[in-house]
């Protein structure tokens, strides 16, 4: 009976997904551009709630979309989502639609669209029937179902020392040029899970086609959608490219199945909703980021995760850019307070030729001891205290001041070494999962 329940409950949540969300008629008032000061446009004479779609019609005879970020008294505020060339006072603006939505469907699968929606990879439109909201539907938290199973990700270090469970999210901190993007790329190839899910912010175009040719490749491409919104687009669509990605994350988990969610990056989402807060005269509060962008930073991160029991998950990848290779940096803070671990990468790793250039010290999976079995904690926590020690002594080693047998357990440190260093690093094309990282991590002790 219980089962029967959870069933009905469950084809009542898919509904939004199986029936087509049909726009609602435009409204026949429309109002005119009275002003345009950067990338904002000011409106009168029409009525719009936050975050609807407007039509700007050129003299021309081009519409321009734009969406509503904000008022004041009659006036409405409006940032656009495309090119604004050709725009002039009092064009007419006509309120399209009171939501954002998006196609969804299966045959997403294996396509790289925009941050609309629309197919960038030139295999013509992509036939879908259901559509689903930017914005998400929150989930109960008491009603989540518990992080109990590990997500084998193909990275030897993340699997054996950062387990990560499926449902989790993770931050991947990182500066420019330490190699994210292509531990990103052997993740997407190597995960067993079943979808996966690629949003690709603020990135140079140049970096967006070389991910899907090389890094992703045709194999990886199979089982993925791509959204990309490059940093030349509007601040607007760049926020819309890391929403259009949750949700269809959201709309394969709610089919059951097991997503992966990787984001590049969480630190362009924001810059993007900083663009727009400042352009509406809201005030900044911490290094120029106004206080909307930490309350929409947890908003994005949370419709992550499990879902309701007899649903699928989302385990997620946000990758944040540490501006000078500071951890510290407002928006890295802000995100380790609201994700389930992170892993940084190194520079000094990176430039010594260790790929992956994981910090073993710096990162943690805060979920690990309740998905792995206590060998293998014990395990790990022993090669993480190797690995310390011989860090805390490595100039005492290097200059030859450190003497054998001085200290026991340097000297396992220093025995072990050589062993611990070719565990850590892993070839681009080599696939690990994850049993064999345990068994690997088990022979380092026997």
């Amino acid at each position: 009976m219980l089962n029967a329940n959870r069933s009905a409950i469950w084809l009542e949540k898919l509904k939004p997904y199986t029936q087509r969300l049909e726009s609602p008629p435009e409204l026949i008032v429309e109002g005119k551009l009275t002003r345009m000061v950067g990338l904002t446009l000011e409106a009168v004479g029409c009525r719009a709630a936050i975050g609807a779609r407007c039509k700007i019609m050129t003299k021309n005879g081009q519409a321009i979309e734009a969406e509503v970020v904000g008022f004041a008294g009659t006036r409405i505020f409006l940032m656009p989502t495309t090119e604004v060339h050709g725009l002039e006072a009092d064009c007419p603006v006509i309120p399209v639609r009171n939501t954002c939505h998006i196609k969804v469907g299966w045959n997403l699968l294996g396509r790289v669209i925009d941050g609309a929606g629309q197919p960038l990879d030139n295999k013509g439109p992509i036939k879908t029937d259901a559509h689903i909201s930017l914005n998400g539907t929150p989930i109960n938290p008491l009603t989540r179902k518990p992080i109990r199973e590990p997500l084998d990700v193909g990275i030897r270090a993340i699997n054996a020392l950062l387990s990560v469970g499926r449902g989790q999210r993770m931050g991947l901190f990182a500066g420019t040029g330490v190699g994210k993007s292509v531990l990103l790329g052997m993740m997407t190839r190597f995960t067993s899970a079943e979808i996966v899910v690629v949003g690709l912010i603020g990135e140079r175009g140049r970096e967006v086609n070389e991910f899907v040719q090389k890094t992703l490749g045709e194999e990886g491409l199979r089982r993925a959608v791509l959204v990309v919104t490059p940093a030349d687009s509007p601040p607007l669509m760049r926020a819309h490219g890391a929403l259009t990605a949750t949700s269809i994350a959201e709309y394969f988990r709610d089919q059951g199945k097991d997503v992966l969610l990787l984001m590049d990056s969480l630190t362009r989402y924001a810059q993007a909703l900083r663009e727009i807060a400042l352009a509406i005269d809201e005030p900044p509060a911490t290094k120029g980021y106004p206080p909307s962008v930490f309350a929409k930073l947890p908003h994005l991160v949370e419709r992550a995760g499990n879902a309701d029991y007899g649903g699928g998950s989302i385990t997620a990848f946000y990758t944040v850019l540490t501006e000078g290779d500071d951890n510290n940096d407002p928006i890295a803070d802000a995100a380790r307070g609201v994700l389930d671990g992170h892993i940084v990468l190194s520079r000094a790793l990176a430039e010594s030729g260790h790929f992956p250039a994981i910090d073993i010290e710096a990162s943690v999976s805060r979920v690990m001891p309740d998905i792995i079995d206590k060998p293998h904690q014990q395990s790990a926590r022993e090669l993480r205290k190797l690995y310390s020690l011989y860090q805390q002594n490595r100039d005492l080693i290097s200059v030859g001041a450190y003497h054998a047998g001085a200290d026991s357990r340097i000297d396992k440190a220093l025995q072990k070494h050589p062993a611990i260093m070719d565990f850590l690093q892993q070839g681009m094309d080599e696939a690990v999962d994850f049993e064999q990282s345990k068994l690997a991590l088990d022979a380092l002790f026997t």
